[in-house]
């Protein structure tokens, strides 16, 4: 069959030329690792892991301990080693172990760390960047026009722009009570987004969350995105490292059983979209739960300034604990913990467990949809 992927134009960021506009999305925790990101990358999208928890991962991989910056030197590296292009995403929550992330990253040769779950304003002063491309994620108008005046004052400008709507999975930038406000729909939100990042010198945006299909695809090019993030189409591949536990979950669901937590929720205080029968939500929403809390990511400083409390840590009455809960969705400690699954809100569409190339190849149109 003929090769018919220039149904979809190439994506330039940062003077890379990216075969398809379409970035997998970095799922953690565990779920984007190298054998992902790399089959993404090698089919012409760009492949991105998580570095949530990923000294621990990699640490039990290795059968040896190694710390953050560590841990994500390597899986960059091995992300990378396939050809492609191949980046990280690196969430602002986990504080404690963002700079050294970040670093790691960078000394790697990332093509992209892309960061939100919160804003990434410091990002740029962290270390020269050098040919790596820095990409904030934001919801919102405001939120580019905060990012892109505080890296003015660091001497940097956004290389792109992830804009992310309340249909995606995990943590999500909006109250609870915006998220299914008509004018927070992602075709809402770009034209606004669209003319900040256009006033700061034409920055790309690639929009994510709830985006499935090469139609979809397609009709947010026509907008004026100038790519896609997605994460649901990619959480059942035969090459995600989610459980299989994860993956029947994801295959299984229906519609009506993706809800949003908040109360009890992530103890990062943002609403967290997840599978209703996953255990570890089941047991919270039950008050059954003890707080177990023991991997210290999602850590908020104490009086002194050291990264010491954390919500589920303390109490069990309004928050489970996502570091025990996703790395077991992982595969880590299914023996000692509970899982916890986090989807987008079209996991319900998936329907088998298939390679990435497969997807790729629908979602370039170089064959027929099937979805």
């Amino acid at each position: 069959m003929p090769d018919t992927s220039s149904k979809l134009p190439s994506l330039t960021i940062k003077s890379k030329k990216i075969t398809l506009p379409i970035v997998q999305g970095g799922m953690g925790i565990g779920v984007s690792l190298s054998p992902l990101a790399s089959a993404v990358a090698k089919e012409g999208g760009v492949g991105i892991i998580s570095s949530a928890a990923l000294d621990r991962l990699v640490s039990k991989r290795k059968g040896k301990k190694v710390n953050s910056y560590e841990a994500a030197y390597e899986e960059v590296s091995l992300a990378k080693a396939s050809g492609g292009f191949a980046g990280i995403n690196i969430m602002v929550a986990l504080g404690r172990d963002y700079e050294a992330s970040v670093r790691g990253s960078l000394d790697a040769g990332a093509d992209f760390i892309i960061s939100g779950a919160g804003l990434p304003l410091g990002l740029p002063a962290i270390q020269p960047p050098k040919d790596t491309a820095l990409i904030p994620i934001v919801s919102s108008a405001r939120a580019v026009e905060i990012i892109c005046k505080k890296w003015e004052r660091l001497g940097y400008r956004p290389d792109a722009l992830v804009l992310e709507g309340p249909l995606a999975g995990g943590h999500l930038g909006f109250k609870m009570d915006q998220i299914d406000l008509e004018s927070n729909k992602l075709e809402n939100l770009l034209p606004p987004v669209m003319d900040a990042a256009n006033k700061y010198g034409g920055i790309p945006v690639i929009v994510a969350g709830g985006i499935y299909t090469h139609a979809d695809i397609v009709r947010f090019l026509e907008m004026g995105a100038s790519g896609v993030q997605m994460g649901t189409r990619f959480l059942a591949t035969e090459e995600s490292s989610a459980s299989q536990e994860y993956k029947q979950a994801v295959i299984k669901v229906k519609e009506e059983d993706i809800i949003i937590a908040l109360d009890p929720g992530s103890p990062c205080g943002l609403p967290f979209r997840v599978i209703r029968q996953s255990p570890m939500y089941q047991s919270a929403i039950q008050k059954l739960r003890k707080p177990k809390c023991s991997k210290g990511y999602v850590l908020l400083k104490d009086a002194e300034g050291k990264f010491s409390r954390c919500p589920a840590k303390e109490s069990n009455e309004h928050h489970f604990c996502i570091c025990n809960g996703l790395l077991s969705s992982a595969g880590y400690n299914p023996d000692e913990e509970e899982s916890l699954f986090t989807v987008g809100t079209n996991a319900y569409r998936v329907n088998k467990i298939l390679p990435v190339k497969a997807i790729m190849d629908e979602l370039a149109g170089r064959v027929a949809e099937k979805v």
